[in-house]
Formats: structure tokens, C-alpha cells, sequence
């Protein structure tokens, strides 16, 4: 029988002991190899509404995953608690309203950050950093 001890370690193995997830409250931001700008190479950047999940804190700056697994560091004044999704597939509908009935306003990329507006079971409202709004399925954010 495993004691609780191990099965906390074991539960650690597979996901972070403390996950926030937060999202980028900025137009754009860079993501950086380490916790500071001088010795820290920019790996790539994100726009405003990234979903990020943040595995842990140093000093300022905050070392997250994102919805491909992809790891960086960024500093915390850059982000906050806007609940937000990303489109995790290429060229999804966003709909008029909530069901596969109503009308596709406009389609969206693999990658596309959003604002969450309003949830109605498993329709999502959203908001496009440029303001457009429509509904998309949660099975195609994360």
C-alpha cells in the first residue's frame, strides 16, 4: 500500500503542486528563456488574452506552460486573472449564438486568444483582443 507521503510525490510527477492560470493583460508581451531581461534570450511573444498556467513564481517573474505545452517565463505585472481561452485548433467557427445552429459570424486560427465573456453549458461567449464577439464550443479551446 502506498502511503500518502508517496502518492502526493507521485501526483506531483504528473502536474505541477501549484497552477494558476492567468493571461496576458497587455497588447503584446515577450516570453523570456529565464526570470530577468539582461541574461534571458526571448524565446517567441504573446498577445493580449494568452492563457497561460503558471507553474511557479521567482522574484517577479513567472515561469508558466501554455496550451502547447511550451515553457517561458514572463514578468507578473504583464498578466492577471481575465478568464480567457485560446483556440486549439485551426479554423473554428464562432457562432451568433450558443449551438451549431446559429449563424458563423467569422472563423478563427489555431492559436487565437479570447476573452471569456459568458458561459451557457458548453458554449463559451467570447471577446477577440479586437473586439469581435461570438460563441465557440469549449471543446475547441483550451
Amino acid at each position: 500500500m502506498i502511503g500518502l507521503a508517496a502518492m502526493v510525490f507521485l501526483a506531483g510527477l504528473a502536474a505541477p503542486l501549484w497552477a494558476e492560470r492567468m493571461a496576458l493583460a497587455v497588447d503584446k508581451a515577450n516570453v523570456r528563456s529565464g526570470p530577468g531581461t539582461k541574461k534571458y534570450t526571448v524565446l517567441w511573444e504573446i498577445e493580449r488574452y494568452h492563457p497561460i498556467q503558471v507553474v511557479h513564481e521567482q522574484n517577479d517573474w513567472l515561469f508558466f506552460k501554455d496550451f502547447e505545452g511550451d515553457e517561458g517565463w514572463i514578468h507578473k505585472r504583464l498578466v492577471d486573472k481575465t478568464k480567457t481561452v485560446i483556440t486549439r485548433r485551426d479554423m473554428v467557427n464562432i457562432r451568433s449564438g450558443p449551438g451549431t445552429d446559429a449563424a458563423i459570424l467569422f472563423r478563427a486560427e489555431k492559436g487565437v486568444p479570447l476573452k471569456v465573456m459568458e458561459r451557457k453549458g458548453d458554449w463559451i461567449r467570447i471577446q477577440s483582443a479586437y473586439g469581435d464577439k461570438g460563441w465557440i464550443h469549449r471543446k475547441l479551446v483550451w
